[in-house]
């Protein structure tokens, strides 16, 4: 029952792809850049928002062990994130200085005459 439910769905969901676009959408760029200031931070907000949602859930799965990162012993859990913080603490020390200068971009070819 719950398949044909879904299948259904699918249906009328694909469907709508066909349908044509309602006039709320904006036809244009210059159109969509005229629209007020509030419609702009709103929208802004959503496409911050969502992803941060979406991913933070993924990260509180629980593998069957009804636990964060699917961890069931704390102890694990804090050597997982000790080890982490390790290897980053080792990456900071080595390049954690590094500025991206545009002086130093490399553009030309490379010289294989070894001068």
């Amino acid at each position: 029952m719950m398949k044909t439910i879904f299948a259904l769905l699918a249906i009328f969901a694909s469907a709508s792809a066909f349908v044509p676009s309602s006039a709320t959408v904006a036809r244009t760029a210059l159109s969509a850049a005229n629209q007020p200031d509030v419609f702009k931070t709103v929208s802004t907000v959503a496409a911050g928002v969502m992803p941060a949602l979406l991913s933070s859930s993924a990260a509180l799965a629980t593998d069957g062990t009804n636990e964060w990162f699917g961890v069931d012993d704390l102890r694990l859990l804090a050597v997982l994130f000790a080890g982490h913080f390790f290897i980053l603490s080792l990456w900071l020390g080595q390049y954690g200085n590094a500025t991206e200068n545009e002086e130093d971009d490399f553009f030309g070819e490379i010289d294989y005459t070894g001068r």
